[in-house]
């Protein structure tokens, strides 16, 4: 179950919080919505819930906050707008994606699938799905790791009739196993046909949490809405006529001349308009939530000392001035919600009727919100909502019972130890899903073979820079800005299109997927810089033959150069765009090194204070006093020369320098 406790939202300059005091249980077996009008507060609510959002209370889970939890994604799936993930990635790759992030065997991607009725679409691009298949595929992302606990933002906004019937019968099938599901809506019709229980939002607080059946019957009620410039006056009329006819008819004031009438019905308020002479502007059915605004304002016009009672005795000489059998202002009707007050001296559960019949033909009336509508059909085919119908819930399709609950994809046992080739395997399924680290190859690979050919053409440039299709006039090589790209396109997407929005709803900054993107960044920047240069010396050969494709004498020093320079711009990129959130700042890092870093360090090498370090080799050797087996001191002594380099010792100084500030973010982000 779900337990929320004093849920409230941070201010912002002088306005009041979004959320404020929001506390409420969602329990097991059961379907809770949250509802409210646009701005009400539940989106806010719900990013409280899920720690996405700073502010004060708490939320547990089964009794533990979500950031006690080991894997939040096995406890609760969430649905927050449209499925984040990059366009071009197909549906079954973005959900394979997933499935390594969660720890979930791939075949869990087809079994969702299935499930959600997607198949025929797996190999469809995120960019291409409607708005229905979006709100699938969103189900199915939460599905994956078989949560306990559903979270949903208005998932039905924008859907058809039909596809918010599907939805609303997953939903079902999810708690009839044992499963809890909260949602948001701002359709009270919804709420009361679909949820168990209702919490009502209005203005960031709670102000009303019922069970389903009773938000039926006091708030979602069939009304007469009438606009008349002599609103008092037909109210205190309404009055009479129900007193005459022992009626149960409640007649609520509201702004700018309208009133709200509970129990009676067009026909009937329009005679009494017309036999009086009344003037009316509007007179419509309809079906909605009273809300908590309408309640405040009628209890602040009693306050003042307008009550229906006063109505009347202003206008007497309709009437016949008999006061007793009138009740006060501030009675009840049995079963009513005291937002209003009850003409009629029986007043019953009568005047109260929300049946599927009832709503039916006052949704046929003229003026009719379109908010109101039923989707065509409703009475014709059942509800999938799970089976709870009007024989328990007060005015639902009895049809529902019998509709059989849609099969969800079979429970999945998860070993809960984790493994440190989870995150190698999810940023190796990210890389490869979409075609644009191909595609970065590809073009580098061109340009640094047309780059050696126009450098051979000009002459005048050394062989290891022509292998590696380096000009002076470039801070990097194209295989090194290709790698930088990479690097920073692999951290990068996370914010631009988090696809790990699924876990937590942002891109987590734990150490071990940061370490499988400097693996596989790495891996792919040894392979760009031995293509590029087996690239750029087939060129060469091709176009000058063998002269320009010899190999220096020094190729193992300089190889070790090469990859050092490739894989530490790669890195590079990764930093950057994980401290900085973003593919542009990665990329400026990498440039950044060579065009401001390097001088500086250059500068402060060749200074005057500074020492040259002569004799480095003999002094290490007596420090170590032992010689490396195989010749190891070699090449230890050239990792050494490579980094006191100007340009290694720079990219170090700024991988040592993005790999602080990286563990720093990630230190501050544990402690929010």
């Amino acid at each position: 179950m779900i337990q929320a406790f004093g849920l409230t939202s941070n201010p912002r300059k002088d306005l009041p919080p979004a959320v404020d005091d929001v506390s409420f249980e969602a329990h097991a077996g059961r379907v809770t919505t949250l509802l409210g009008a646009a701005g009400a507060g539940k989106s806010t609510v719900l990013r409280l819930m899920l720690e996405l959002e700073q502010g004060r209370g708490i939320t547990h889970f089964r009794g533990r906050p979500l950031h006690r939890i080991a894997h939040p994604s096995r406890e609760v799936g969430v649905v927050l707008g449209d499925v984040p993930g990059h366009p071009a990635r197909t549906v079954r790759g973005h959900l394979r994606m997933l499935c390594a992030a969660a720890g979930v065997p791939a075949r869990r991607a087809d079994e969702v699938l299935e499930a959600v009725g997607l198949v025929s679409l797996r190999e469809e691009r995120l960019g291409t799905l409607s708005r229905g298949m979006d709100r699938r595929l969103g189900l199915a992302c939460a599905l994956l790791a078989d949560p306990h606990t559903l979270v949903l933002d208005d998932p039905t906004d924008g859907l058809s009739a039909r596809e918010s019937r599907w939805l609303h019968g997953m939903l079902r099938a999810h708690t009839a196993q044992g499963g809890t599901v909260l949602l948001t809506t701002t359709d009270p019709k919804e709420a009361a046909r679909t949820a168990d229980r209702v919490v009502t939002l209005e203005e960031g607080k709670v102000v009303a949490d019922q069970e389903a059946a009773d938000f039926s019957r006091t708030r979602l009620r069939p009304r007469v809405a009438v606009r008349s410039p002599h609103a008092p006056r037909l109210a205190a009329l309404l009055a009479k006529e129900a007193r005459t006819a022992r009626r149960s008819v409640e007649v609520v004031p509201e702004a700018g001349n309208r009133l709200s009438v509970y129990g009676s019905t067009c026909a009937e308020v329009g005679e009494i308009a017309y036999r009086y002479g009344i003037l009316v502007h509007q007179l419509a059915d309809e079906v909605g939530d009273m809300g908590a605004g309408a309640a405040a304002e009628l209890r602040g016009e009693a306050a003042n000392g307008a009550d229906l009672g006063e109505l009347e005795r202003a206008y007497g000489s309709e009437g016949d001035g008999d006061r007793d059998a009138l009740p006060a202002a501030e009675g009840e009707a049995p079963g009513g919600n005291g937002d209003g007050p009850v003409i009629g001296p029986q007043a019953t559960h009568e005047a109260i009727d929300v049946s599927p019949a009832a709503v039916a033909s006052n949704d046929g009336a003229t003026g009719l919100p379109a908010a109101a509508e039923e989707p065509p059909h409703a009475e014709e085919e059942p509800d999938a909502d799970g089976g709870r119908g009007s024989g328990d819930r007060g005015g639902q399709d009895v049809s529902a019972v019998r509709a059989p609950l849609p099969p969800l994809p079979p429970p999945i046992s998860v070993r809960p130890a984790p493994s440190p080739l989870r995150p190698l395997r999810y940023e190796v399924r990210r890389a490869t899903g979409i075609s644009t680290g191909f595609v970065t190859c590809a073009a580098v690979l061109i340009v640094s073979a047309l780059t050696a050919v126009v450098l051979a053409r000009i002459g005048h440039t050394p062989q290891h820079r022509l292998l590696a299709a380096w000009p002076r006039e470039l801070p990097w090589p194209p295989a090194a800005l290709g790698a930088g790209l990479l690097g920073a396109l692999a951290f990068g997407d996370e914010f631009r299109h988090p696809a790990l929005a699924a876990d937590r709803g942002t891109v987590p900054r734990r150490l071990g997927l940061l370490t499988a993107k400097l693996l596989v960044s790495a891996a792919t920047a040894l392979m760009l810089a031995f293509l590029s240069v087996g690239c750029d010396a087939e060129a060469l050969y091709l176009f000058y033959g063998r002269e320009l494709t010899e190999v220096p004498g020094d190729w193992l020093v300089m190889s070790a150069s090469w990859a050092g320079l490739v894989v530490g711009c790669a890195w590079a990129g990764v930093l950057a765009a994980g401290v900085f959130r973003s593919t542009t700042a990665g990329l400026a890092a990498v440039v950044a090194v060579p065009v401001a870093v390097v001088p500086l360090v250059h500068q402060a090498v060749a200074g005057a204070s500074v020492r040259e370090a002569a004799g480095l080799s003999a002094r290490m050797r007596e420090v170590l006093l032992l010689q490396w087996p195989f010749g190891g001191e070699r090449y230890l002594l050239a990792a050494v020369r490579l980094i006191a380099q100007p340009v290694g010792g720079a990219l170090m100084l700024s991988l040592t320098a993005l790999l602080c500030a990286y563990v720093l973010t990630n230190l501050r982000s544990r402690v929010r």
